[in-house]
């Protein structure tokens, strides 16, 4: 059994210069809320400034020490096995490594579900339950720590915890409200969704070199693209997430049809086994993938929502055959058009990989009504990709680059009678 949880030798006094550290490192990271006013501001969230996990895969201990008591709760989602805890709004601001994966779960994520939310999805290796999940006062009374014990169950008693529960994942199956563009789209305005991959407790893939998460990566890119495009006129860009916020793949494609797209481009930076494979990648949607490594990153990038915690509801088969036909006939020509038009401008300019377009069934590209596309801006995987994707000159030129290849596309649809 475990042991009640004491102080290390020094904590007491350490305590302030952890907290302290605990919380620059989520000011820094989070852009931490300013500070409560009088008039019903919005509160500032929660700070997670210290973390440890100790026990085997027989039972788990993972202990968070919060600066408030957290009002949290517990869901168990099936295939795999879950774990899901949701908090308020949280800045995690301890070291990742505090909470590395270990005994009973294989996966730890944490961060941002929205605004006024945040998350931590346990990934078990076999079925799994809490026996003990409180909040206690630290013996100081200065903080407080979240107490998750997890023990090894069977697979009948694990969904009976699914089956009993009242939690639906009603709540993740909303769609959140459209983002408004930075300026409104007037009559006749080419309007294009761009999409920063991943976000809040999904970080997306890890830099070989820097550790940068690529759902950075794809915020500062995604940010350069779109003030690139507003400077054309009758061209208004807007951005389906504008801070480190998780979102659902449905409701990216939502959002950029609430908003009346006409073109949607979704950026990311993943990460590959072979580490010598560097370059640009542009996507389009396709039942069928064009290749393993198509079809590897297509599987990946549709986990998005499973890692977040979220229950995923299979379409019928033959639902899924009729959005894709829809995309097909209505967009996918389109989808290619502008899929050539980003290889023309990156032509002898920007590094690419070999046959560049590719195609698989990514989930993000699924709006029966707007053009899409998947940028892979570079490999996190690749030391050379890595400096490049952190470069603001070089994001610069991409966002130039890519800015003149959607003109093209306009053109090109305009001439056409689009």
């Amino acid at each position: 059994m475990f042991k009640r949880e004491r102080p290390v030798a020094g904590q007491s006094g350490n305590r302030k210069n952890v907290f302290a550290a605990a919380l620059a490192a989520a000011a820094l990271c989070l852009g931490m809320a300013t500070a409560i006013a009088a008039d019903g501001a919005k509160p500032e969230p929660l700070l997670a400034y210290g973390a440890r996990i100790i026990g085997d895969d027989a039972r788990t201990r993972i202990v968070i020490d919060f600066d408030q008591a957290p009002s949290f709760s517990i869901h168990y989602i099936a295939n795999p096995e879950r774990i899901v805890v949701d908090l308020p709004a949280t800045a995690f601001g301890f070291d990742t490594k505090q909470l590395e994966a270990r005994g009973l779960f294989k996966d730890i994520r944490y961060g941002a579900m929205g605004e006024g939310s945040a998350r931590i999805v346990l990934t078990a290796i076999k079925p799994v339950k809490l026996a003990i999940a409180k909040v206690q006062q630290d013996e100081d009374g200065k903080g407080h720590r979240l107490v998750l014990d997890a023990e090894m169950t069977s697979k009948e008693a694990f969904a009976a915890l699914v089956k009993a529960q009242t939690w639906n994942g009603a709540d993740d199956q909303q769609v959140t409200s459209a983002i408004p563009a930075a300026e409104a789209a007037k009559p006749g305005d080419f309007v294009i969704a761009v999409d920063a991959g991943h976000g809040g407790i999904d970080t997306g893939a890890i830099g070989v070199d820097t550790k940068t998460e690529e759902k950075q990566v794809t915020l500062a890119f995604a940010k350069a693209l779109a003030d690139r495009l507003n400077r054309e006129p009758g061209i208004k860009a807007f951005l389906t997430r504008d801070n480190d916020e998780f979102l659902s793949l449905s409701e990216r494609v939502q959002i950029a049809r609430q908003n009346h797209a006409g073109l949607f481009i979704s950026l990311h930076a993943d990460t590959l086994k072979q580490k010598d494979i560097r370059g640009a990648t542009v996507y389009t949607i396709s039942d069928k993938a064009s290749d393993k490594l198509a079809a590897d990153l297509a599987e990946r990038e549709n986990l998005s929502d499973q890692i977040a915690g979220k229950e995923t509801v299979a379409e019928p088969p033959e639902v899924a055959d009729i959005l894709l036909d829809l995309t097909r006939r209505e967009t996918q020509a389109f989808s290619i058009s502008l899929a050539e038009s980003v290889l023309n401008s990156f032509k002898d300019q920007i590094g690419t990989i070999n046959n560049p377009h590719r195609h698989a069934g990514f989930q993000v590209l699924r709006a029966p009504d707007v053009p899409s596309i998947l940028v892979e801006l570079g490999f996190l995987s690749n030391v050379e990709d890595e400096k490049l994707l952190l470069d603001e000159t070089w994001r610069g030129k991409m966002a130039d680059l890519m800015t003149d290849a959607v003109k093209r596309y306009r053109s090109s649809v305009v001439a056409n009678g689009g």
